[in-house]
């Protein structure tokens, strides 16, 4: 099944269903965007298409504008990526255009199109078009659109609470903590993770308020979003664990025992253990690794802060992408919350393809669902994850027997059969 345009494969829901879409064809603005002097000094006309993929049901049964995407106002912002920071390559300019759409919880998937009609080509042509289609799996690699203040406006001043430029709508039964990407210095505001984890966290550096700089132009603000909000009442989350570091079982055991003393945190249920072998990076010792269930009354972000700091206490440190480490916790469900934001993406973008939390997860919550794009039963997912075959046993009484270490225990390890009763075959 292909697009009207018989060039790129329909986006599909969770359950396999084809999105809806909203298409915005050439919304044209003078930009500065170029490699050649000339290009930055005189300027030239940028048009950009926009094929927005998502469920527009709700809204339309409820007739609500709030349930969808404005369009309107979408426009707008893409217009202002056309006329605004100059930069060398159409290609940023699409990726900013993607990411901006991104933002919105509503959306599952964007194509952008973006068109440099007068390029400085010396043969004659129709066109220059730079086209990409970004998703939850596949995000874009620049910052959103961030309105700058001018030197008009006041410098301190309170932040809002909330920087969407169109809806952002939770699913159904979610709290009201859906976000949108935050304003602000993308790459200033915030201290960037290390990539290739599991986790997409990193360490929170936003204030509520901006510090009075007077006489100055703030070039990238610290905002909030609604990330950093409390939910009305406690909130069902879900927690991979994983160590290869050290003595892993007893870290993980310590983790759990962490967790449950965080105040608002409070420990429901806790998978098997798993032992999996390392996905990605360099050669390394197979991890254990666990699934928490649990419910918060924490935002968001506070429950990141909360889990980089267990993290911390038991030596994490992120040197080498996807390599060994002593403690690993990743959100991978906060309710029902859909969100992309620079340090914080709800669901977990990568938890549908991990059977390593997966296989866990299935275990202790047989009917459990992981939402959003990619999601679906978590027991059908953990059945055909690319990683399914290197699981390769889940110990139940693991928090209260000892069971085969990793790490530098490897020692312990047998080498015979595997271990005995408590010990499921994956």
């Amino acid at each position: 099944m292909t697009t009207n345009d018989e060039s790129r494969p329909d986006a599909l829901d969770a359950s396999g269903r084809r999105l809806d879409q909203i298409r915005l064809t050439g919304i044209t603005a003078l930009g500065y965007h170029g490699v050649f002097e000339h290009e930055r000094r005189e300027g030239q006309t940028f048009v950009a298409d926009v094929v927005v993929h998502l469920d527009t049901r709700r809204a339309a049964a409820r007739d609500d504008l709030a349930h969808t995407l404005d369009y309107g106002a979408l426009a707008e912002q893409v217009a202002a990526v056309l006329s605004g920071e100059p930069v060398d390559l159409i290609e940023t300019v699409a990726e900013r255009i993607a990411a901006t759409v991104l933002a919105s919880g509503v959306v599952h998937a964007v194509d952008v199109a973006v068109h440099k009609p007068h390029a400085p080509i010396q043969v004659p042509f129709g066109d220059v078009v730079v086209a990409i289609h970004r998703d939850r799996t596949k995000l874009p690699a620049a910052e959103p659109y961030v309105p700058r203040p001018t030197a008009a406006e006041p410098v301190s001043r309170p932040v809002p609470t909330s920087t969407a430029a169109f809806p952002v709508t939770p699913a159904p039964g979610a709290p009201a903590v859906a976000a949108a990407l935050p304003a602000g210095a993308w790459a200033d505001a915030v201290v960037a993770p290390a990539p290739g984890e599991l986790s997409v966290g990193g360490p929170d550096t936003r204030s509520t308020e901006l510090e009075t700089i007077p006489d100055a132009v703030v070039d990238g603000e610290l905002v909030t979003d609604a990330l950093d909000q409390a939910p009305d009442g406690p909130v069902e989350i879900v927690l991979a664990l994983g160590a290869n570091l050290g003595p892993a079982q007893e870290t993980l055991r310590e983790a759990v025992s962490d967790l449950a003393g965080t105040p608002g945190v409070e420990v429901v249920e806790v998978s098997a253990l798993a032992r999996t072998s390392a996905v990605g990076g360099p050669e390394q010792a197979d991890y254990l690794n666990a699934v928490v269930l649990a419910t918060t009354t924490l935002a968001p972000r506070e429950l990141l802060r909360a889990t980089q700091a267990i993290e911390h206490a038991h030596g994490r440190e992120r040197h080498e992408r996807w390599g060994p480490r002593t403690l690993d916790i990743d959100i991978v469900v906060y309710g029902s919350v859909l969100a992309v934001t620079d340090d914080l993406e709800l669901p977990h973008p990568r938890a549908h393809e991990r059977a390593f939390v997966l296989q866990p997860w299935a275990q202790v919550a047989p009917h459990a669902v992981l939402p959003g794009l990619g999601g679906g039963p978590v027991g059908a997912l953990a059945a055909t994850a690319p990683d399914r075959d290197g699981v390769r046993w889940l110990a139940l009484d693991w928090l209260t027997a000892p069971i085969p270490a990793v790490g530098n225990d490897t020692a312990a390890v047998p080498s015979g059969p595997r271990p005995g009763p408590e010990v499921l075959d994956a």
